[in-house]
């Protein structure tokens, strides 16, 4: 296997590089204005680190893959082209109205709860950009009103007279019949031959989401549609990067869903937290080679603080609607809980608490926190960090960045010193006492809500900061093991070097396995049988188009149930595509039932209301090779490693400071224990042992934490 795969963080661009059975980690500062330089940079270091030429790398490597969170920032930021819609006469405000809930979608809950000081998001599409066409598909398919060909072309030649850049396409029950959206692509070709049109995109609603409901498919094209661009570009730079450093395959991008495609068979959409979600996957394969059971997978990085679930047998939480920004859209999204807390999270004084506020703005990689020394003027947890100790100012980054202490000192003073009345020691010990406790907080409502025991979990700690805050999390959220997992800094650039190239396509129907009223099981086997076949072939077209034997694609069925009008809907991955009789919906039935009770508690189940089934969903996938994650099995019998110094420490919750041994990459040998109070600095990550905890490493270089 050689392969490299790239995690394009706001602050970090992550590479993880693998020849053969070398494995090598790298960063380098991410670059907005060139992806390119900030990804050959991250490359060229672990070139180094392997003895290779970059040339003959990427002339042999068989996969380049990319995970980024660009698109995030483009939304997040409003810079994209002028959207313009086109929907179903009478339809017109479904999408400013926005279900009448616009205002609450996207904020934090205490927002949420105070509806009457949020603001409506500022449109993708103001209204003047959307326009009607006359005709009508009904919830069956059937055409009730044909489509009048003589308004679509006014309309469209009306929207691109007003300076549409990207045009969507989204008519009501296009899902069960698409015949009136693909009609108007084609109009639209005819009016505006290509090299009239350039380069703006059509969008079709079908094809973007497969379910139901007007409003959610519109925005989750809108929201492709407005990221085409800057996605297109972005990645184009990325692809003639690659080329003219001698690779010849087709670039990989990592998508939201859990796998990968070909740039040609990517969307925009699908690029949303691709970074985050290649750390939950890896998560999972962890979890499968090692047997380690149930992870709640922990991704602490420069602008974040990323929260994903992998409960062990490997059950997955799909988002069903996720909310992107400020949009609710209809993607199938693995579940990812971010918070703005991480490394460059800038604090600030919250006047009406009279206490530290962190994020969600962060200081990026440009200027970066304070004591980065190029411009940074506002404190951030990484200044904290650093003043606390628990950074060497020499060697962070492997010494590439030379850290400042005086900025911080003086970014803390200028901003929170007086307000809150207290030395800068104090300040930063609430700084991080306040980013831990905000990171504890969303891991326990994560597990909770979803009806899970903290107890029951092994916190998994990754990403350029996750091995530093893991001990202050983990007190807070009453979790007692810790895992740093091998590669914990490049964690989710690992995960993007496993995943399988995947494609997802799912559809809206309503299946009922066991209907209450009448006691009667599900009889129409040959059409459940045939929506299935019909997304498989979808799938297996667009793995034949990246060039894959058809006969080498596989599937898996996904369902997404719940009992009765239950508003808790359960996906579950089944281990049959067909049903070709009442054994298989008995099987069908017995599976929900105990996935529901291994998740909701035994007993909770509620076949009597009914079973049903709102979503079918076919994964199609093509198997590859992965890294291998050795045992994490460690003897007992260990011996305390000989520190490489001492340095002052305070820890929150102590009054004095505390004379605390340093060890370099060498303790973190399986012969070796660290007990805390300690701090372990290696090239690319520091480990941060609290009072009360100690630090056991394994063979292949994960490390454990585990309290006293």
């Amino acid at each position: 296997m050689k392969r490299i795969s790239v995690d394009i963080g706001g602050t970090f661009t992550d590479c993880f590089f693998a020849w053969d059975n070398v494995y090598v980690e790298a960063k380098a500062l991410t670059t907005h204005h060139n992806l390119a330089l900030g990804f050959n940079e991250a490359l060229d270091l672990a070139c180094t680190r392997a003895g290779l030429d970059r040339g003959q790398v990427l002339s042999e490597v068989d996969s380049v893959r990319y995970a980024t969170t660009l698109g995030t920032n483009a939304l997040i930021e409003r810079k994209g082209p002028k959207v313009a819609v086109i929907v179903t006469h009478g339809f017109e405000d479904v999408i400013p109205l926005s279900r009448g809930r616009g205002y609450g979608e996207g904020l934090d809950p205490s927002m949420q709860q105070n509806l009457s000081a949020a603001e409506r998001p500022e449109p993708l599409v103001p209204r003047e950009r959307i326009r009607s066409v006359k005709e009508r598909i009904n919830y069956a398919g059937k055409v009730v009103v044909p489509l009048d060909e003589t308004d679509v072309r006014e309309i469209i030649r009306e929207l691109v007279d007003r300076g549409a850049e990207a045009l969507v396409v989204s008519l009501t029950n296009a899902t069960e019949n698409p015949e009136h959206e693909l009609r108007i692509q084609e109009i639209i070709l005819e009016e505006f031959p290509p090299h009239e049109l350039g380069a703006i995109p059509v969008l079709l609603g079908h094809q973007v989401s497969g379910r139901k409901g007007e409003y959610v498919r519109a925005t989750s094209t809108i929201v492709d549609a407005f990221l085409h661009e800057t996605m297109f570009h972005a990645l184009g730079q990325l692809a003639i990067n690659l080329r003219d450093s001698g690779y010849d395959k087709p670039m990989l991008v990592i998508h939201n869903s859990g796998g990968m495609a070909q740039m040609n068979s990517t969307d925009a959409l699908q690029t949303i937290h691709s970074g985050p979600i290649a750390g939950v996957g890896a998560a999972e394969h962890l979890s499968r080679e090692t047997g380690i059971g149930s992870l709640i997978s922990t991704d602490m990085g420069g602008t974040s603080f990323d929260i994903g679930l992998v409960p062990e047998g490997g059950v997955k939480h799909y988002d069903f609607q996720p909310t992107i920004d400020r949009w609710l859209v209809s993607v199938p999204m693995v579940h990812l809980q971010t918070l703005g807390a991480g490394g460059g999270s800038i604090a600030s004084y919250d006047r009406i608490h009279k206490a530290v506020k962190l994020g969600p703005e962060s200081a990026g990689s440009d200027p970066g926190p304070a004591c980065y020394d190029r411009g940074g003027l506002r404190p951030t947890v990484t200044d904290a960090d650093l003043l606390l100790g628990y950074l060497d100012p020499d060697n962070y980054a492997n010494g590439f960045i030379k850290l400042n202490p005086k900025r911080s000192i003086f970014a803390i003073e200028e901003s929170l010193c007086d307000e809150l009345d207290a030395d800068f020691i104090e300040v930063a010990k609430q700084i991080k006492r306040e980013v831990d406790e905000q990171m504890a907080i969303g891991i326990a409502k994560e597990l909770r809500v979803r009806g899970y025991l903290p107890e029951d979990f092994t916190m998994l700690a990754y990403g350029g900061n996750g091995p530093l805050h893991a001990c202050g999390i983990a007190d807070k959220a009453g979790i007692r093991r810790i895992l740093a997992p091998p590669f914990a800094s490049v964690f989710s650039a690992c995960g993007a070097g496993n995943m399988q190239q995947l494609h997802i396509h799912e559809r809206s129907t309503h299946v009922v396995f066991y209907n209450a009223t009448t006691r009667g099981l599900y009889d129409r086997y040959d059409e459940f049988n045939s929506i299935v076949e019909e997304l498989e072939a979808k799938g297996r077209e667009d793995l034949v188009r990246q060039g894959f034997d058809g006969g080498e694609v596989r599937f898996r069925l996904e369902m997404d149930m719940r009992y009765g009008n239950q508003l808790v809907t359960t996906a579950v991955v089944f281990d049959i595509a067909r049903i070709h009789g009442v054994a298989d919906v008995a099987h069908i039935i017995r599976t929900f039932s105990d996935i529901y009770g291994q998740r909701y508690g035994e007993g909770s189940q509620a076949p009597e209301a009914g079973i049903r089934v709102q979503t079918i969903r076919v994964a199609s996938y093509v198997d590859g090779d992965v890294v291998a994650f050795a045992s994490l099995d460690h003897p007992t019998d260990r011996l305390i490693p000989t520190p490489v110094g001492q340095r002052d420490v305070h820890f929150v919750g102590l009054d004095s400071q505390v004379s605390t041994p340093i060890y370099d990459a060498s303790a973190l040998t399986h012969e070796h224990k660290v007990l805390g109070p300690a701090i372990v600095t290696t090239e690319n990550t520091t480990y941060l042992v609290e009072p009360g905890w100690r630090l056991e490493p394994t063979p292949q270089g994960a490390v454990w934490f585990l309290r006293d």
